[in-house]
């Protein structure tokens, strides 16, 4: 079995972070955060990993500079979405494309709370269910803030709606969209070219794609595997501090259950 790839977005500059630093560069655990999503990338067997990078870029390659060339990066000249973001590295992936069902995750850099474990799920039930797309979700308390996963009665995948996008009825749903997404390599580049730039934003999102896969007749999985603490955002240092310390206190769990703290 082939090796799945995975496309890590990490060209934003988090502008309420209220620094010059990229987001991804700002400190987890004592390590640029974009390394935790690196290494449940690895851990989860990827062999290729592409960095999307475009703010302040040579930060962001100085900062994953110790993984060496496991690391390949696509440079995002302009800040025109998540799903610009995907395209940019399209010309990475020529021989993947046309792979038959070669796998690419794609993540965001900016969630160092990723575990390999979800990562696996996620690409065990996409085998499974031989899928275009699969989604991991979560379940939470509070979702405000968050894309909501639009289910069909019996179940299956509908939509992602962004919040602000949100009928009243849907803004109840408390199941989210954490942006784990794992696709089939040549049908998330092929779908990527036909999602049009959002009338408000100006942006080419990549939320749009599961749902186009849908309507063309491919098998769209979700899967609720994410655990709501690992969704947890970074957009603010308050919120950058809060999941230091619960990546930490994880860390020092992990080391008691290996039997590294006595």
């Amino acid at each position: 079995m082939h090796h799945p790839s995975a496309i890590i977005l990490a060209a934003g500059k988090g502008t309420r972070m209220n620094s010059d630093l990229p987001k991804v560069c700002h400190p987890i655990g004592g390590r640029p955060m974009v390394c935790a999503v690196i290494d449940a990338c690895l851990d989860a067997g990827c062999q290729r990993i592409v960095l999307v990078v475009g703010y302040r870029h040579q930060d962001v390659r100085d900062a994953v500079a110790s993984y060496g060339q496991r690391i390949e990066f696509a440079l995002q000249t302009q800040q025109l979405g998540t799903g610009h973001a995907v395209q940019s590295a399209a010309e990475l992936f020529t021989i993947e494309r046309r792979t038959p069902g070669h796998e690419v995750l794609v993540l965001c850099g900016d969630g160092p709370l990723i575990r390999a474990s979800t990562l696996q799920q996620v690409l065990a039930r996409h085998r499974l269910k031989h899928a275009a797309a699969t989604l991991a979700t979560s379940v939470i308390d509070d979702p405000d803030g968050y894309g909501r996963i639009v289910r069909n009665p019996d179940g299956s995948f509908d939509a992602i709606v962004e919040q602000k996008n949100c009928t009243p009825e849907q803004r109840l749903i408390r199941e989210v969209n954490p942006s784990y997404y794992c696709f089939d390599c040549a049908r998330l580049f092929e779908t990527l070219t036909r999602v049009e730039r959002d009338t408000i934003s100006g942006e080419y999102y990549l939320t749009p794609v599961p749902t186009l896969l849908k309507r063309a007749g491919h098998i769209v999985e979700v899967i609720d595997a994410v655990p709501p603490e690992d969704v947890l955002s970074i957009n603010t240092p308050e919120q950058l501090a809060l999941v230091d310390r619960v990546y930490r206190a994880r860390a020092t769990d992990q080391m008691h259950e290996r039997g590294g703290v006595r």
